[in-house]
């Protein structure tokens, strides 16, 4: 089994598992499976690559100069200026002669080629020699002296042209990466004493109001108070679908709202929003380097050094060892050599392609935490799945209604709705929920919580109970407590000895969690289990009907893991696993690929996992799969042409084969290509 190198440090609590036991016990009953996590991590990153080529900048190419900060307008238009006038001079010096040809094409070398020759020059001074412009300059200026002017300025605007359009594809692309996730907003409109403002969105504290707009984007996380609104999540969940603003509703920062004016008091200060939270992890992304990016650095600097000693002995050894060619035609062979060398199509474009997959990603609401992460989401060989939040909504609902022999199921709905009208515990939730139009209403004139068996109600019409069989006998009601078939929370009700029937309640799977669990492998996942601190027959059922290969059930918090190791254990190949709470946080420590079923606004889910779903919705981790592979397959495709076009191009200008043209466009031609393939990922198929 593939260990995962590059994990984050885990910090778990323990709490209680969840059993949901046949017995309906208010006091009692735990979630275990349910809440937070707490978890800790440090992130060790470096800003800036070195590549062995001398220059030190964001991709670590050695180029000579920042392909990461993209291209501005002005400096466009300069190079565009400074191209058009070198070649004007270069067609005037096709009609000279003797020194004032010579002084055209070297004005002409100079407009078009004086930053190039500047910055080898500092760089030398840093002690950074082997960069793309020190080639340049050393291959030009050496066609200067072998009296091929006319190309050695052709070589020269041929070289600012390309690099022009090398820089403004890598530029295009990082926007389109970083226009995904364009959520950070501009303002919030604080709302005080009937008043209105513009303010930063720093400034804002919780609790108090603010108003947003149709068309403008929320500000922090918030809950509405006032106004109604359709509201549009997919910048965070990637879901087209808008969803449904009223009263109450939870807002995430960095959705936009399309309709109506919403009033709205927010939760949390701009530091701790959705919106900053997801920035911060994309902007952390980057920093987390692929083996592909490690490897491809390390290459750099070796491959550049050692180009440059073949084309010294390319330009010194054979004029003194054959009669074949002339001092100068191996001179323009080393030269030519020496263009192609650098490997700045590799380094340049290998990172954008893994920042593509990560902003197509994040189209499609993954948030991936890294290239590292992509390169072992690939190929997963066996998933691991928590239960409740994960494969089942995490949300107790009716699932039968069972009345006893003469009980209407109308007359039982309302005993249990009059009993379960008081309490918050979560299966009351949900009887109230089913049962909300068949409360008969009226006072309860005392209500009791009776430990380790249920409620009871005690009205003018007499006492309802609704709790476990215990609760049963002690009020003297006999009936059938069996429940019939299935698995869950069995909620008994009685008016006074008089057994009514029965509900049964449980957490319902997931729709299109089977689905997910069927393209898992199709995609080659060999093996599919679930860990659950559930009962033995639930976790049966819910195993069965998504089609698992197998589970284990009533495990404790610090259980998980060994469980984890025992179902994994044959396992060659990466390991994921899935959760949502803080019973799940060893795992997604310990798993190669840890994936958060957080939702938006998660604090632990964002910190602790690899991979983070901002919809909940399993169905994504086939997608977030594809997604890397498509991302790999792109990385790959730049990794063979690139080196595969240098390698024809160098062997062909040791033999003189190749013009200084063709040497250019083998080194800022394929790079270009291999930028713009690289922007493919962005749209990777989900």
């Amino acid at each position: 089994m593939e260990a995962n190198k590059q994990k984050h440090c885990a910090a778990a609590g323990q709490e209680g598992c969840c059993e949901h036991g046949q017995e309906h016990r208010h006091e009692e009953h735990g979630h275990g499976e349910h809440g937070s996590h707490q978890h800790g991590h440090e992130h060790g990153h470096n800003h800036g690559g070195e590549c062995g080529c001398g220059h030190e900048h964001d991709d670590g190419c050695g180029c000579g100069h920042d392909h990461g900060a993209g291209v501005e307008k002005s400096e466009a238009v300069s190079t565009a200026w400074q191209v058009a006038g070198a070649i004007a001079l270069l067609v005037l010096g096709h009609f000279a002669a003797g020194w004032p040809a010579v002084a055209v094409y070297l004005a002409a070398y100079l407009l078009a080629g004086h930053g190039i020759l500047w910055s080898a020059l500092k760089n030398i001074t840093r002690g950074r020699i082997f960069d793309e412009n020190f080639l340049m300059a050393v291959a030009s200026l050496g066609a200067f002296a072998i009296g091929d002017m006319s190309e050695a300025v052709a070589v020269i605007i041929f070289y600012r042209v390309g690099e022009l359009l090398q820089d403004l594809a890598v530029s295009r692309s990082r926007k389109n990466i970083a226009g995904l996730m364009d959520i950070r907003p501009d303002f919030a409109v604080l709302y005080e004493n009937g008043s209105e403002r513009r303010v930063d969105p720093g400034e804002v504290a919780v609790g108090q109001l603010i108003r947003i707009r149709p068309g403008e984007r929320v500000p922090l996380d918030c809950t509405v108070t006032d106004g109604e609104s359709a509201v549009d999540a997919s910048a965070l969940t990637g879901e087209s679908v808008p969803v449904a603003a009223a009263p109450g509703a939870a807002l995430a920062s960095g959705s936009v709202n399309l309709s109506g004016l919403l009033t709205a008091q927010v939760t949390a200060v701009y530091g701790d929003s959705t919106v900053q939270k997801i920035l911060d992890l994309v902007s952390e992304a980057g920093d987390k380097k692929a083996k592909a990016e490690q490897f491809i650095t390390k290459f750099a600097r070796i491959y550049t050094p050692a180009v440059m000693a073949l084309a010294a002995l390319i330009v010194f050894v054979p004029p003194f060892f054959t009669g074949w060619a002339t001092f100068s035609d191996w001179l323009y062979r080393g030269l030519v050599f020496l263009v192609v060398s650098c490997p700045c199509a590799l380094v340049l474009s290998i990172p954008v392609s893994f920042m593509g997959g990560i902003g197509g990603a994040a189209r499609n609401g993954i948030l991936v935490k890294g290239g590292d992460v992509v390169d072992r989401l690939r190929a997963p060989k066996a998933v691991v799945f928590d239960k409740t939040g994960t494969l089942t909504l995490g949300e107790f609902a009716v699932s039968r209604v069972l009345p006893a022999p003469g009980v209407e199921e109308g007359e039982l709905l309302a005993a249990a709705a009059l009993c379960e009208r008081s309490s918050g515990h979560p299966i009351a939730v949900s009887v109230r929920r089913y049962c909300a139009d068949r409360d008969p209403g009226g006072p309860i004139t005392a209500y009791e919580e009776l430990a380790g068996m249920g409620v009871a109600a005690h009205t003018e019409q007499g006492v309802y109970y609704a709790g476990n069989a215990r609760l049963m006998e002690k009020a003297g009601a006999a009936g059938d407590f069996s429940g019939g078939s299935g698995a869950g929370t069995l909620l008994l009700v009685a008016r006074g000895s008089q057994y009514l029937g029965s509900l049964l309640i449980r957490d319902e799977v997931k729709p299109g969690a089977k689905e997910a669990v069927a393209r898992l492998r199709e995609l080659g996942v060999k093996k599919l289990f679930m860990l659950t601190g559930d009962r033995e027959g639930v976790a049966k059922e819910v195993a069965e009907a998504v089609g698992l290969d197998g589970y284990k059930a009533g495990l404790l918090p610090q259980d998980k893991v060994a469980a984890f190791e025992e179902l994994t254990k044959d396992v060659e190949g990466v390991t994921l696993y899935t959760g949502d709470g803080i019973n799940d946080a060893p795992l997604l420590a310990r798993a190669d690929v840890g994936v958060a079923m957080g939702g938006v606004g998660s604090d632990a889910a964002i910190e602790a996992a690899d991979l983070v779903l901002m919809t909940d919705e399993v169905e994504k981790i086939g997608s977030a799969i594809r997604i890397a592979r498509a991302t790999r397959s792109i990385v790959l495709q730049n990794i063979v042409f690139a080196l595969g076009v240098k390698l024809v191009v160098l062997a062909l200008a040791a033999f003189g084969m190749t013009p200084m043209w063709l040497a250019i466009f083998a080194d800022v031609g394929v790079a270009l290509i291999a930028v713009a393939n690289a922007a493919r990922a962005v749209f990777a198929k989900p």
